[in-house]
């Protein structure tokens, strides 16, 4: 199963190389849809919600999110979004920081870039309330989309001022290299469960058998999968399962009742209620819609 470790890293590819920074503008029409599944990258992300609402998950926390606020993604950090409204529309900012890496050693090297590329400055997921912060955003997917002249500089200078703002005000913590090293060892260690959960989400999904795949006791495997991931192995599967079916309700021909099934619900019935609960709606309406 180790061998599976990256199989829930996003590839990453930019548009172009030599200048790895992109934007994505998104538009959902339908509340509970699923904005992007369970993921990691070793890119910085920045979600600028320009309308309508969302439940952003980053690492343990939940963030609800409306017009106006940031969301800041940091390297290698496990995230997931679901629309609340039928009119969300945001910005995504992807940015690989070596671009903004230097061949010297000088103060802003050694300080700040250094460590923000290390992964061992996080910053705080959510913020709100911080115009400039989000005026840098959209200036950098303005210059991305007109690309007039001198746009790299302007956006590299948008991206030092994005992180000046950042580091002065919104600084969650600093990690020793200590700290760092037993953070990715337990993303390392459950990459393989969360692909097995992936793969296998219609069979029946025990601790003890998620345990097996981490090669963990019980106890040690529930105390960490509820610390990276903030939900119970119950909670992540019930969520796995419901991502699987709405996508399956929009896009095959399957009754609900055989989507039920399909995703491992063997009781139509509380397919149905856990999916009001969860979705915001049920089955048969997003179905209908």
């Amino acid at each position: 199963m180790l061998d599976n470790f990256e199989n829930l890293r996003e590839p990453m590819n930019m548009p172009d190389p030599r200048f790895p920074v992109k934007v994505h503008r998104t538009y959902f029409e339908h509340a509970g849809t699923t904005l992007f599944p369970h993921h990691w990258h070793a890119h910085l992300e920045f979600q600028f919600i320009e309308a309508g609402e969302a439940v952003i998950e980053c690492g343990t926390t939940q963030y609800e999110v409306r017009p106006g606020d940031l969301i800041v993604v940091n390297s290698n950090e496990l995230h997931h979004g679901v629309s609340r409204s039928s009119d969300l529309f945001y910005y995504a900012l992807i940015v690989d920081t070596s671009l903004l890496h230097s061949q010297f050693a000088d103060a802003a090297e050694t300080k700040f870039i250094a460590p923000i590329i290390q992964n061992r400055i996080l910053f705080r997921n959510h913020i709100r309330g911080n115009p400039e912060a989000n005026a840098c955003v959209l200036s950098i997917a303005h210059e991305l989309k007109t690309r007039s002249f001198g746009f790299e500089l302007a956006i590299k200078s948008e991206l030092y001022r994005l992180l000046t703002l950042l580091l002065r005000g919104h600084v969650a913590s600093v990690l020793t290299k200590d700290e760092y090293a037993e953070r990715m060892k337990n993303i390392k260690r459950f990459e393989p469960v969360l692909h097995y959960i992936d793969l296998n989400f219609k069979e029946p999904l025990t601790v003890e058998l998620l345990a097996d795949v981490a090669g963990l006791s019980r106890y040690h495997f529930s105390r960490l999968f509820k610390h990276l991931t903030g939900r119970t192995v119950t909670e992540y599967v019930t969520a796995a399962r419901l991502d699987k079916a709405e996508y399956m309700l929009r896009h095959s021909p399957l009754t609900v009742s055989e989507i039920a099934v399909a995703t491992g619900f063997n009781d139509i019935f509380y397919f149905s209620r856990t999916f009001k609960k969860h979705k915001k709606q049920s089955p048969s309406k997003l179905r209908e819609g």
